[in-house]
């Protein structure tokens, strides 16, 4: 092994500046034994690297080739298998792990232990070694022999070692001075034996010339000696006076540190005392204002408001330990106790004198607002009283049940009076409406500022009025607007009705949201977390064209709140419950007197949510205008449910031609209201789903009607009421209801084609009934060219029948026609030349169908028509200029 060892250094390892360590022979565990030997080797630079190599013999030759190499700080455990008895086997756990079988238990010992003692040496890293013998691993030594026993591995782990360029140089100088030891070996050792004994000669010699010296060295030590006995009997003395300087020292250390105690203590009890006086005492300016300040001038409630906040101040102070067995903090606890309950009686009193004499004051200025269409401002209440607002903050936070009681006074108060100011507004507001006050009660039935109002919608649109025998017909349906002269409300009325209905909201608005603002401030429910009762459950309600969501608020209720925002919505629920039934009184109003005002009041009260919800989606206003604008989308689903009920109930005379249908008109008026109420509404959607419903009724009752006719054809009622449709729609460019426009030109022209048809069969009847027997031969079978041998077909029938219809007889028949279509045409659409002009092309294509037939199945006869195309057109021009 060692001249194998030997020659692995020379041949691989050397050249690549490396030493060979420790070696092994080995094979794979489990396969063909195919000997090689796995080396441990460091580099001879620095920084060392420690590597593990697989050699292996060539297959070509004797010489070793190196085949893997892995470097020892990836290695990760060494498993020996067995650490009892002899076992070859071992394992090295690299990226995966190797299975070797060494060629003695000896030899892999002696590897593992060089590799523990390499990772020991240059590594030091955790390397794990299983099943291995602990004699094989030397423990680690202290830090101070470190160095020996490094160099004692070194030594013996280097069995072999190179000679270094110094010692080349000396041997080669001394076999310069000795030439003849290359041959003479022997002399050479005789030379060298020589000279060492020269040199042992001449060291003995300078040990014995040193003998004086080294007696004079001793005597100096001896009197040295002497002095160091010296000098440790003062040090004697000097120690003995430093331990009574000591015990001194001591016992003014003990004295210092009892007065620093007794300085620490005195200055703990300063701070106390202090603590107490800063945090505890209220000044007698405060305590006099808490008792009789005056809580009606701006300075007085400055004073009081100060006052407050330094009392709680000291009431909230975090007492220290002990401090409250202290008789003196009890006794101003106590008396802070009375200074804060006088105090909240004081200004829940006063507070409440406020709002009786501010009501008083506010109810003497309602009686100019009754004229016009305003709402007395609340803004000099709402100023004088947020004055109060940090004094009501302080008042939640030491007095909840005062707090809580204000806020229930100020409630009631305020709900009375809003509803007195808001059922005044509400009446003025159905005044201006109806005209006058007399003629609103006289023929609206209004009692009283509630405004009740009974009747029903018919299907002449009438309206019942309590207390009254009159019926008002009313200008909201589809059948009676192309007659808007003749109904009581007209635009003008309509547009009187918008501004009034958006002024109600105008007014409402501001004062809700002022409202709202002023509880949110001065009952300080921004920020806080409340327990106060909730809000009912929403209810769900079903309106056309979607699910709409009602929040009852006129109801008390008991649960827990977790939002102060409720809190401020249940008080403003409060304060005007009455504002939501009086705007469904006014709804129902406007709808009894016009059912079209519905169109402008889902317009107004959408655009009035849809600003509440971007300014709070959760206010008052909000939910309120929500429930409203769902009394309006029913009211309008009702109205657009009655136009199609009326259609539906439509009858025509049986004695009179039926001409544009009064419904067709009717929603080219309501189409054309609608887009200018609609013209940049939120709500376009509901409006677009009513142009679908009513569109598809027209359509159906047009061709209901048009099958009922018995004085004009039903192909006239359907090109007529079609073409005005898409006349209609076409002008307007509604753009939901292009399939719709595009269906109506479609039936227009299929029924104007139908009744062109249908009608020019008559002025040449037999000619068409002779050639359609010509093309049922020709359809059987028979040949084109023997139709002219058929007996009823031959070309003598064919000259009689031609014969019968002369120019002359052609314009009479055409004259005929052109006056029945007039009789059947109305002349609202202007369609008689049109339709003239559809008949002059059907007829010669007519004309040119027959000459066909008679080239193709008469061929060589010479039959022509007793009239040329020419003489057509002249007679269609003539009949037209003459009408």
């Amino acid at each position: 092994m060692t001249a194998i060892k030997h020659a692995l250094q020379r041949d691989i390892f050397t050249p690549n500046d490396e030493r060979l360590l420790g070696i092994v022979n080995v094979c794979k565990a489990g396969k063909k034994k195919k000997n090689c030997f796995l080396c441990a080797t460091v580099t001879t630079e620095r920084p060392v690297q420690v590597k593990v190599v697989k050699v292996k013999k060539s297959d070509k030759g004797d010489f070793y080739k190196r085949q893997q190499t892995w470097e020892l700080r990836d290695l990760t455990e060494v498993d020996a298998k067995d650490a009892s008895k002899e076992n070859p086997e071992f394992d090295l756990h690299f990226e995966k792990v190797y299975k070797w079988v060494a060629s003695s238990t000896a030899e892999k010992n002696s590897f593992i232990s060089c590799i523990w003692k390499l990772n020991q040496r240059y590594l030091r890293k955790k390397l794990e070694f299983v099943n291995v013998s602990p004699q094989l691993l030397e423990e680690s030594v202290p830090s101070g022999e470190s160095q020996s026993v490094a160099g004692g591995d070194e030594d013996t782990l280097d069995e072999y070692q190179e000679l270094s360029t110094r010692e080349e140089q000396d041997i080669e100088s001394m076999m310069e001075m000795c030439e003849y030891a290359v041959s003479n070996a022997e002399a050479f050792a005789e030379q060298l034996s020589r000279e060492l004994q020269v040199l042992d000669g001449a060291n003995i010699q300078s040990i014995m010339a040193s003998e004086k010296q080294v007696n004079i060295l001793m005597q100096l030590l001896d009197e040295a000696l002497g002095e160091v006995d010296t000098i440790e009997g003062k040090l004697s003395s000097y120690e003995e006076m430093l331990q009574s300087v000591k015990d001194q020292m001591d016992q003014i250390s003990q004295s210092n540190r009892l007065i620093q105690i007794s300085n620490t203590n005195n200055g703990k009890l300063l701070d106390e005392i202090q603590f107490l006086v800063n945090y505890l005492d209220l000044s007698k300016g405060h305590i006099r204002a808490l008792q009789e300040g005056d809580l009606s001038s701006p300075k007085g409630i400055e004073a009081c408001i100060n006052a407050s906040e330094a009392l709680l101040q000291c009431m909230n102070v975090a007492l220290r330990p002990g401090h409250e067995k202290l008789s003196a903090v009890k006794q101003q606890q106590h008396l802070f106790a009375e200074l804060r309950d006088t105090f909240a009686r004081r200004l829940t009193n006063h507070l409440n004198n406020v709002f009786v004499h501010q009501g008083h004051d506010q109810s003497s200025t309602m009686s100019q607002n009754t004229v016009e269409l305003s709402l007395p401002k609340h803004s000099p209440l709402h100023r004088d009283l947020l004055r109060y607002a940090k004094l009501m903050e302080w008042l939640k936070n030491t007095h909840k049940e005062k707090y809580d009681g204000l806020s229930r006074t100020y409630v009631d108060y305020m709900s009375r009076l809003y509803e007195r100011e808001i059922k005044d507004f509400f009446e003025v507001a159905k005044i201006k409406m109806a005209g006058t006050s007399k003629e609103a009660k006289g023929k609206f039935g209004l009692h009283g500022s509630s405004g009740k109002l009974t009747g029903s919608t018919s299907s002449l649109n009438k309206l019942t009025v309590q207390g009254s025998n009159s019926r008002r017909s009313q200008s909201s349906s589809l059948l009676d607007m192309g007659n808007m002269s003749a109904s009581d409300l007209d635009v003008a009325d309509r547009t009187k009705f918008d501004k009034i209905f958006e002024q109600v909201l105008s007014e409402l608005e501001p004062l809700c949201l002022a409202e709202q603002d002023f509880i949110s401030k001065f009952f300080k429910l921004q920020q806080h977390q409340a327990v106060m009762p909730p809000l009912a459950q929403p209810e769900t309600e079903e309106a056309d064209g979607g699910t709409l969501t009602r929040i009852p608020h006129h109801h008390e209720h008991r649960h827990s709140m977790s939002s102060e925002k409720d809190v401020v919505r249940l008080m403003m629920n409060k304060i005007f419950q009455c504002i939501e039934t009086e705007l469904n009184s006014l709804i129902a109003l406007g709808d009894k007197v016009d059912s079209f005002n519905s169109l402008y009041m889902l317009v107004k009260m959408s655009h009035h949510v849809w600003t509440a919800e971007n300014v709070d989606p959760a206010s008052y206003l909000s939910t309120t205008l929500g429930n409203v604008l769902v009394t309006v989308k029913r009211n309008f689903d009702k109205c657009i449910s009655g136009q199609i009920r009326q259609m539906e109930e439509f009858k025509i005379s049986k004695k009179s031609k039926v001409g544009i249908l009064p419904f067709v008109t009717g929603f080219e008026e309501f189409a054309e209201l609608a887009e200018t109420i609609f013209r940049n509404a939120e709500r376009r959607g509901d409006l677009d789903k009513a142009y679908a419903k009513l569109i598809r009724a027209v359509f159906m009752n047009v061709e209901k009607v048009a099958s009922e006719s018995q004085k004009t054809p039903r192909d006239v009622v359907m090109m007529e009421n079609f073409h005005h449709i898409f006349s209609t729609l076409s002008r307007l460019k509604i753009s939901c209801l292009d399939a719709e426009r595009r269906e109506a030109k479609q039936k227009y022209t299929d029924h104007r084609q139908s009744y062109v048809i249908n009608s020019l069969g008559q002025p040449l009847e037999k000619l068409n009934h002779f050639f359609e027997g010509v093309e049922a031969r020709v359809a059987q079978g028979v040949r084109e060219e023997e139709v002219s041998y058929q007996l009823a077909f031959n070309k003598q029938e064919l000259r009689k029948v031609i014969k019968e219809y002369p120019g002359k007889e052609v314009k009479k028949g055409l004259d005929n026609l052109y006056r029945k279509v007039d009789k059947h045409l109305c002349e609202e659409e202007s369609l008689l030349q049109v339709v003239w002009h559809s008949m002059q092309d059907e007829f010669i294509r007519q004309y040119k169908h027959f000459e066909d037939l008679i080239g193709r199945c008469y061929p060589g006869s010479g039959v022509t028509m007793e009239f040329t195309i020419q003489d057509m057109l002249e007679y269609f021009s003539s009949i037209a200029q003459s009408h």
